[in-house]
């Protein structure tokens, strides 16, 4: 793959983002919008809200400039990245405490997590992103490169109703109704579409930036879109 400035600089904040999204993803916080004659409207929603749909915007723009391989290699080694966090903070909470250490149980509450949610969060993640980034590509190609946010859009309502569906049903399956799991489905779904909405603007600033810092602008005319696949492998680029 062709060596480009800041590639690995947005591949390392990618992976550093989505790992703090995992570590503040089990406070769950109340985000007041407004009061009206006493009644407070408010929404509740994990802390990784704050953060892990960025990460979709970085799927957008990985995809966009360096192409779909770029964005592969970056979903990889955040999936990796996540896993090894799970599985070294599971080996330190299993090791004896020294006596000193007075802080155990807070350390479980931060960095416990149930196997559950673990397979929840990697597959959902793994899925999401790759449909995001498989979209975006595809679109860009049936678009001829304009209408941006078309893409950038249109990938994010796929891959967020992939992700969210799916670590939905797999952490709550047989513990909410039918009924609770589609409602907290819509609308987790609703509120990332509206995020990435609103960082519309931003993208635009950051793609057509680096795509200037770069000389770069990839088509994937004859990727190879299996996740599995190495390298980059019949990507055209301008």
């Amino acid at each position: 793959m062709r060596r480009f400035r800041y590639l690995d600089a947005l591949t390392t904040t990618f992976v550093v983002i989505l790992l703090v999204s995992n570590l503040v993803a089990q406070k769950v916080v109340r985000i007041p919008l407004f009061t009206l004659h006493g009644y407070q409207l408010a929404f509740s929603t994990s802390g990784a809200m704050l953060l892990f749909p960025i990460t979709y915007i970085f799927g957008d723009i990985f995809t966009e400039i360096y192409g779909y391989a770029a964005s592969r290699r970056a979903i990889w080694l955040g999936f990796f990245g996540t896993a090894l966090l799970y599985a070294v903070s599971a080996i330190v909470i299993a090791l004896p405490s020294d006596p000193e250490f007075k802080h155990q149980q807070a350390f479980v509450t931060v960095f416990g997590i149930l196997p559950r949610i673990l397979i929840a969060s990697l597959t959902a993640f793994w899925a999401g992103e790759f449909a995001n980034s498989y979209t975006m590509a595809k679109l860009k190609l049936i678009t001829k490169g304009r209408w941006l946010w078309t893409r950038t859009v249109g990938s994010t309502v796929v891959g967020q109703a992939v992700d969210t569906t799916l670590v939905i049903i797999i952490t709550f399956a047989g513990t909410f109704t039918p009924g609770k799991i589609f409602q907290i489905i819509w609308q987790g779904y609703l509120l990332k579409v509206a995020y990435e909405v609103l960082a519309t603007p931003l993208t635009y600033l950051v793609v057509n930036w680096l795509k200037r810092a770069e000389h770069v602008d990839t088509f994937d005319t004859h990727t190879n879109f299996n996740p599995f696949a190495v390298g980059q492998t019949g990507t055209s680029a301008d």
